[in-house]
């Protein structure tokens, strides 16, 4: 089953409308969207070192037992 060529335009049209949609976001809630990139990289972190991640594994072995103990 083949696409219709301009069908496939107005997807990539519509898909590039949303990114732009987007971008215009980012750009215009610049501090929204560094508190969120922010807050996702605190939950992963204190995740990797709940669940003793690669990150936590890449700790000298002394910062991994002090952290152990404090999770």
């Amino acid at each position: 089953m083949l696409f219709d060529s301009n069908q496939l335009i107005l997807n990539m049209l519509t898909i590039m409308s949303e990114e732009w949609h987007l971008l215009n976001w980012i750009s215009n809630n610049k501090k929204i969207f560094l508190l969120l990139i922010f807050v996702v990289i605190v939950v992963a972190g204190i995740l990797d070192i709940k669940y003793e991640g690669l990150f936590f594994q890449l700790l000298p072995t002394s910062i991994q037992t002090f952290l152990s103990n404090l999770f």
